[in-house]
This record gives structure tokens, sequence and C-alpha cells, in this order.
């Protein structure tokens, strides 16, 4: 059994994946992380030298890899869950939960971010809005959501875990 957080960036997956993962005492994997140890160089490099399609395919076969584990908390990129096949593997093992907050509160907590290239753009704010209205229908196949906004990582956590158990 897993626990795949997906969610726009901003929603605080990394975070909340990682305490969650230590409260369960299971593993932590950050799919980003996975991505750049096949590719071996940076995501905002793989998008800048190698483009948006290549960078899928590679998110695709590290999302392969990683749900087969056991017991594993795995946070996944924000686009992961477009591809029908990515699902299905996290599906196989375990649910996927999705993290949601506000274009407002997104673009507030990665306006700084330079390494966001999908933000890179002269308004980063609309360009969040626009993504989230195009990706509302692949995130609302999740097991659950859970809104971010104004919460601790804890009170998330705690309601991941509550909600998770009742399924």
């Amino acid at each position: 059994m897993n626990i795949a957080l997906t969610g726009f960036m901003g929603t605080g997956k990394t975070a909340v994946g990682r305490l969650l993962a230590k409260r369960l005492a299971w593993q932590f994997v950050d799919v980003d992380f996975e991505i750049e140890k096949l590719v071996g160089i940076k995501i905002p490099d793989i998008f800048a030298n190698k483009g948006e399609p290549y960078f899928r395919n590679a998110e695709t076969k590290a999302i392969k890899l990683v749900s087969v584990l056991d017991k594993a908390v795995i946070a996944t990129g924000g686009g992961a869950v477009l591809r029908d096949e990515n699902v299905k593997a996290l599906e196989t093992t375990g649910q996927i939960i999705c993290l949601r907050a506000s274009a407002e509160t997104i673009y507030e907590r990665v306006k700084t971010d330079t390494n966001r290239p999908l933000l890179q753009v002269p308004d980063p704010k609309k360009k969040i809005e626009e993504m989230l209205s195009s990706r509302a229908r692949a995130y609302s196949h999740c097991a659950f959501a859970v809104d971010t906004d104004k919460k601790t990582v804890e009170t998330i956590v705690e309601e991941i875990i509550t909600r998770a158990r009742a399924l």
C-alpha cells in the first residue's frame, strides 16, 4: 500500500509527503528527484534543454519505478496525473490524494522560485489560473482532495491519515 500525493505546484506535496511518511514510518519518494537521477540533470535544465515532452516521458518512467514500492509516500509532479498510465501505475499499489490550494495561495508560495519552468512567463499568476483550470478534471479523479490554504503541514497530514483510514 502506498499513498501518492498529487496536485498543482506549491500545494505542499513535498513538505506534506515528508511528514506523512515520517508519521506512518514509511519511505518518502519525490518523483522529481527520481527524474533527476534518471536523466542526470535538474528539472529546469530538462525543460530548457530537452523540453516538456521529454520531461513527461522521464516522469512516466520514474513513476513506474516507484509505484511498485510498498509503504511509500510518493510526491508526484503536478502534471503527473495528466497521463492515464501514471494514474494506473500509482493506483495499482495505493491511493492518489490531491492537495489543493487557491491560485492566489499558489502564486504567493512560488512567486520567487525560479526553479518552476512552467511559470517563467510574463504573467505567472494568470498561467497558474489557466493551468489549474485545465488540470481540474485530472485532479478530480483522486481518492480525495485536501485543501492546503491556511493550514499547517501537521493539520494536513492529520486530515490525510484520518480520511485515508476511512477508505
